[in-house]
């Protein structure tokens, strides 16, 4: 059993399923974990991706995954999920969704003497993106980006013990 060729007729299968119900498709993958063999559908939607929607694409693949028998009666867990605040930057979806966004950039090999930048990510194409830092231009390319991701602002959240699970 080939893991790459069960996720990608998983991909060929399911995404328009998801789509039709507006959802995007981040990411499909099948993994062999410990305890057994995993296959994960990432979505995504403007404003968020709530418990409920996890539920509405679970509950429509729930038939499509039993008629595809993907994995030849194999036994496998499935999951439904959103990619998450810290997911990395990876693909030309990623990129479109991120742009205007603050972003966090980690080089192989250093810009300007820097090896992080954070700034608006303001274009891409195949092979570059710019980011704008605070007025200053720059166009990376994106064979020296090691890690790309979303800038997460945690200053102002107030994190509250509560009474009882402060060990």
């Amino acid at each position: 059993m080939q893991l790459n060729a069960i996720r990608e007729r998983a991909e060929r299968e399911l995404t328009p399923i998801i789509e039709n119900l507006g959802y995007e498709v981040v990411e499909i993958s099948f993994l062999k974990k410990n305890s057994g063999f995993i296959l994960t559908v990432f979505i995504h939607k403007p404003g968020g991706v709530s418990l409920k929607d996890c539920e509405i694409v679970n509950e429509a693949l729930d038939q499509p995954l039993e008629t595809l028998d993907l994995t030849g009666d194999i036994p496998y867990t499935f999951n439904v999920s959103s990619p998450g605040l810290d997911r990395p930057i990876k693909s030309m979806k990623d990129y479109e969704r991120n742009l205007g966004i603050r972003v966090d950039v980690t080089f192989i090999e250093n810009v300007d003497k820097k090896k992080k930048l954070s700034g608006i990510l303001k274009s891409h194409n195949e092979s570059s993106c710019e980011l704008d830092v605070k007025g200053k231009k720059y166009i990376l390319e994106k064979n020296n980006i090691k890690l790309m991701l979303p800038y997460i602002d945690l200053k102002g959240i107030s994190w509250e013990v509560i009474e009882g699970n402060d060990k």
